[in-house]
């Protein structure tokens, strides 16, 4: 009998490579014990984007303009659901789901979101957040003195902080090289990468699409110029599932983190992370368990007893996507967020952080002239300042980025957004201001 067929009683993390080693033709999945039917209407009868998802599909307050999707997303409220009734279901009978159930149902799910990316369900793991993919990562590289890490400026400040200190332990040293505003465009990028990047770095990291400045990086051409001169690239792809299409082999990166919860609205604590068949043997996880030794996937699957709920309602999330059809999704999302990017350039008489077709689902404008000269010094309090006022004055949640000496506004757009709540945001700067100018 193969292995997706029988009863497997007690499953063992050293039985997880035998279930992903079935061809598709022959894996049976465990049968789901929840199941989501309120999508199946969207396949004759699409839903409406903006208020009427929004208020079908997520928990987000009416009262609020969230433009801000980008922090930490917004769950999807039928995932949510799925997620409780998991927590539910465990405690019914804890040994039968952590000891039979749990991990046949994980090896389902990482099956099932490895198609939706496009790569071998073999190379991925599911983690609890990019943080701790990233971290995996950088501390599995085998560092030595005298070693260099190239990186952009515009990495994101925790990964920064993590490559400073595994290179506090090694001697290695980190390359970081000074990204310029307003982009002119992706080649502005990869000649950066081209002119700067040496033979011999031992690993280069990129942001597939930067926090503090959204735009999304010419990843392929950039992957490929570090293959060219035998550099390991690791991809902090935490804005990407979710963002825009995402298809790993194409991309061909070494490594690749991205998140669940944050753009693909799955529940907090799902992320994924990628690695490169012939690196997976170096890359080990931070906590050890019954899988170690067993295989890549089984060494991460198990990492002790905690909430794998958010795991399991990632069906549900891809079910949605499905349904609904990720290309609509992108479609509107990006369409909204360059629409309220000219709309926001227009009424501030201000300009983008780099090209429009640069943007995805978030996008950088930089403020009216009026609020760059609110302090001596443009920095993080003045940014600071701003976002502050737009919450507490106006209940805008969007956040307000210092940079080089300048003050950008990074919006988001969902499904959930519409193009008045932009206008609104619009108007609260202006009002801002005005209040600045006149001293009130």
């Amino acid at each position: 009998m193969s292995a997706a067929k029988r009863d497997f009683g007690s499953f063992h993390s050293s039985n997880v490579q035998e279930l992903l080693d079935i061809p598709d033709d022959d894996y049976v999945p465990p049968e789901l014990p929840f199941r989501c039917d309120l999508f199946e209407k969207y396949k004759s009868d699409p839903p409406i984007f903006g208020k009427e998802i929004k208020k079908k599909h997520f928990l987000l307050e009416d009262n609020c303009v969230f433009l801000n999707h980008g922090a930490f997303g917004g769950v999807l409220k039928d995932a949510l659901d799925i997620a409780q009734k998991y927590q539910v279901w465990t405690e019914r009978q804890p040994l039968r789901f952590y000891d039979r159930e749990l991990l046949p149902r994980l090896v389902h799910v990482t099956r099932r979101i490895a198609k939706f990316i496009n790569c071998d369900a073999k190379d991925i793991v599911l983690v609890e957040n990019a943080t701790t993919a990233l971290n995996t990562v950088i501390q599995g590289i085998p560092l030595r003195q005298g070693d260099t890490v190239f990186i952009f400026n515009i990495t994101y400040g925790a990964v920064k902080k993590m490559l400073h200190w595994r290179c506090e332990q090694t001697g290695a040293q980190i390359q970081e090289v000074e990204v310029d505003f307003p982009i002119t465009g992706k080649q502005q990028l990869i000649d950066y990468v081209e002119a700067n990047l040496k033979d011999g770095t031992r690993l280069a990291v990129f942001d597939h699409i930067p926090s503090n400045t959204p735009f999304i990086m010419p990843l392929k051409e950039i992957i490929h110029i570090c293959k060219s001169r035998n550099v390991p690239v690791l991809i902090d792809g935490a804005h990407g599932l979710g963002s825009l299409p995402l298809d790993i082999t194409s991309l061909d990166p070494d490594y690749y983190i991205t998140n669940a919860h944050k753009w693909f609205c799955c529940p907090k604590g799902t992320a994924l992370m990628y690695v490169r068949k012939e690196l997976q043997t170096s890359t080990r996880p931070l906590i050890i368990s019954h899988g170690f030794g067993s295989g890549f996937n089984s060494e991460f699957i198990w990492a002790g007893l905690h909430d794998y709920s958010p795991f399991l309602a990632l069906h549900t999330v891809l079910d949605f996507w499905e349904t609904v059809g990720q290309d609509k999704i992108y479609s509107y999302i990006h369409a909204l967020s360059r629409q309220a990017g000219r709309m926001l350039c227009e009424g501030w008489k201000t300009d983008l952080a780099a090209p429009e077709d640069m943007f995805g689902s978030m996008c950088l404008v930089r403020l009216p002239d009026g609020l760059q000269k609110m302090s001596a010094n443009v920095d993080y309090s003045a940014a600071e300042t701003v976002q502050n006022s737009l919450y507490h004055k106006f209940n805008i949640e969007v956040p307000v980025k210092c940079v080089q000496q300048r003050l950008y506004v990074r919006i988001s757009a969902h499904i959930y957004n519409g193009i008045s709540e932009y206008e609104v945001l619009r108007d609260a700067v202006l009002d801002i201001e005005k209040s600045y100018k006149e001293g009130t």
